[in-house]
């Protein structure tokens, strides 16, 4: 069961958020805070798989709540908007595992719990090149590679190619489509890539694209 506590200071959204979690067999909504303080608190003391949380909220934002967190076992997965502001960038700082538009489909809203808590992240496909281009663009970030190593040493061919494919916001399915094969073959490429990039999540291995230019950025 994944145990889920979710944090937003509109009412409705929480409402909605938590009835739509909670027809899933195995999830389960253990928490439900109106602000990022309250959110703080029941994180602590129900210590959930994944917290749901909402960027802009009083007392504490999401950001410093993922901040206050970042050294315990809870994933965060992050709701925003589409107006991209410091708040995004911040967060993506702060590690956490996924971004979720509030508007996302129930389908996806559903599984992005799934996602996050299984350690593979999630990102929606329509924030990906705008939120990667846009840290790349307004941070200016230096290439960070690892042990002295670029993509050309650390990953094999084949890897670099599914790299550049989930940096375009492409889900396991279309990868496989688009290179000719089997999902499992994906999910295995992307099990031995990211320890190699020393990530532990699909939305960090395309930050890590965009700062070592594996991935150009367009305007």
């Amino acid at each position: 069961m994944i145990r889920v506590v979710l944090a937003d200071d509109q009412a409705l959204v929480r409402k909605g958020l938590a009835s739509l979690l909670e027809v899933e067999e195995d999830i389960e909504v253990v928490g439900v805070a109106e602000d990022g303080a309250r959110a703080l608190e029941l994180i602590r003391e129900l210590r959930p798989d994944v917290a749901c949380l909402d960027i802009r909220m009083p007392r504490m934002n999401g950001i410093e709540v993922a901040e206050a967190i970042r050294d315990e076992d809870v994933e965060v997965l992050m709701l925003t908007t589409f107006d991209l502001d410091e708040y995004v960038f911040g967060a993506l700082e702060a590690g956490v595992a996924g971004f979720l538009l509030k508007d996302a489909d129930p389908e996806v809203i559903a599984h992005a719990p799934r996602q996050v808590a299984a350690g593979r992240g999630t990102i929606d496909q329509s924030l990906t090149r705008r939120i990667l281009r846009e840290v790349a663009e307004r941070r200016r970030l230096q290439p960070v590679v690892v042990r002295g190593r670029g993509a050309e040493e650390l990953l094999t061919a084949r890897e670099r190619d599914i790299l550049r494919l989930l940096a375009e916001g492409m889900s396991n399915a279309d990868i496989g489509a688009q290179l000719h094969v089997e999902t499992s073959t994906v999910k295995s490429h992307l099990a031995r890539m990211l320890p190699k990039l020393g990530v532990t999540s699909r939305l960090q291995a395309v930050v890590w694209a965009y700062q070592n230019r594996v991935v150009a950025t367009r305007p």
